[in-house]
């Protein structure tokens, strides 16, 4: 039975004009018709069709403008404020969902052009019936859902490369060569799923260096993200160029001044340089989290040379804490993605105690994953195991980015 969403029939039972009505199963259909005789036939082509509609029915133009929320149009494209493929346009234009033209102008030429044009179908009207309109509503409506719904599929597919671009620029296979060295790397998108500011990198030289970087640019968002994939591609290529360490942050921070959007965008970052013989390292920071020292228990390195971030508008450089690392030894760097999570939801973060609390625990793991496991087992994933816990700790996804880095020899 066709429903009738009107304000009132008049005495010759023609439909006046009133609002959208909505239920499941029931097709929404506006009718843009300046004709008594044609709108009444309308309707009762669709009631001999036994297809179950919500039809709103206006005159002009203007009005259909302001009822677009339904599931079909049936355009006449003779209306007293448009006409012909105009009127169409218009109604494409303005967001119109199905638009099914109806209209006494007949010729082969005006269906293509409609068509054309972004119509769904062409309909004369005095030659269709019941069956043929209630066929070509709902045509009309599948069709359409079926072009939302690959618009979205291809939304959805340029999204996932414009990801997948960003992660090959932030997250990058680490570039080292001496497979004594553990180096262990990883990153966990904030709450949104999409890659921020958080960036990372490991590369060895040909005289034995390793450099390895992690950093975290202020404020969240796809600007952000370029910003730290340019600032990761200029490091690695600083250090492949074979510029002196001591000078890479500063050429880091004259690519960021260059690069970022704002005057006020700034970044921090660690910056570790191992030795070729594994046995000292000299750390340079730059506003960025101080790394750990695993133990047990784990500690957190030595900040008596610790430099402004990169970006701030003061004085003073970085210069570099050198490490002895007597024997076996890891180093586990990080961005505050990890240090803000909150504990079990409260107003708690975890901190650096918190952290460390956690790196200890996932290392006794590691201990007696260890002694327990048989030889061809792989070994446990320290980086792993520490984002998977602190996600657990706050309770689901992370409201900021991670990034981690390992490096380790002899352990």
């Amino acid at each position: 039975m066709t429903h009738a969403t009107t304000a009132g029939d008049d005495a010759r039972g023609t439909a006046t004009p009133g609002p959208v009505g909505s239920r499941d199963g029931v097709v929404r259909i506006l009718l843009v018709e300046d004709d008594d005789g044609d709108a009444l036939l309308v309707r009762e082509h669709l009631s001999d069709a036994g297809l179950p509609v919500d039809l709103v029915w206006v005159r002009s133009l203007d009005e259909a403008l302001e009822r677009l929320d339904v599931d079909c149009v049936l355009l006449d494209l003779g209306l007293p404020d448009a006409m012909g493929i105009g009127a169409l346009e218009r109604l494409l234009g303005a967001g119109a969902p199905a638009v099914v033209v109806l209209t006494g102008l007949s010729g082969a030429d005006a269906g293509v052009q409609a068509v054309a044009a972004g119509a769904q179908d062409y309909l004369v009207k005095g030659e269709v019936d019941g069956e043929l309109l209630s066929r070509s509503v709902r045509y009309a409506v599948q069709r359409r859902r079926l072009e939302e719904t690959d618009r979205a599929l291809y939304r959805s597919l340029v999204r996932a490369e414009e990801t997948t671009r960003l992660e090959r620029a932030l997250l990058p296979t680490p570039a080292v060569r001496d497979d004594k060295l553990e180096v262990r790397v990883g990153y966990r998108a904030g709450r949104d799923g999409l890659l921020g500011g958080d960036f990372y990198d490991v590369v060895e030289l040909p005289d034995g260096r390793v450099l390895a970087l992690v950093g975290d640019v202020c404020g969240h968002g796809p600007d952000e993200a370029a910003l730290g994939a340019t600032l990761r591609t200029a490091w690695r290529t600083l250090v492949l160029a074979g510029t002196p360490a001591g000078d890479i942050l500063g050429l880091l921070e004259r690519v960021l001044a260059f690069e970022r959007a704002r005057p006020e965008v700034f970044t921090t970052a660690t910056m570790l340089v191992v030795a070729p013989d594994r046995a000292s390292a000299d750390l340079y920071q730059a506003g960025h989290p101080v790394p750990f020292l695993l133990g047990p228990p784990s500690a957190l390195l030595p900040t008596q040379r610790r430099g402004r971030a990169l970006g701030i508008p003061v004085h003073g450089g970085w210069e570099p804490e050198r490490l002895e690392l007597d024997g076996d030894w890891r180093i586990l760097m990080y961005t505050d993605g990890l240090l803000e999570a909150t504990v079990h939801g409260g107003p708690e973060r975890v901190g650096k105690a918190g952290l460390l609390a956690v790196v200890d625990r996932v290392l006794a793991t590691e201990r007696r994953g260890t002694d327990d496991a048989r030889a061809d087992d792989d070994p446990v994933d320290l980086v792993e195991r520490v984002l998977h816990e602190v996600r657990g700790l706050h309770g689901g996804d992370l409201v900021d980015d991670a990034a981690v880095v390992l490096l380790g020899w002899g352990a």
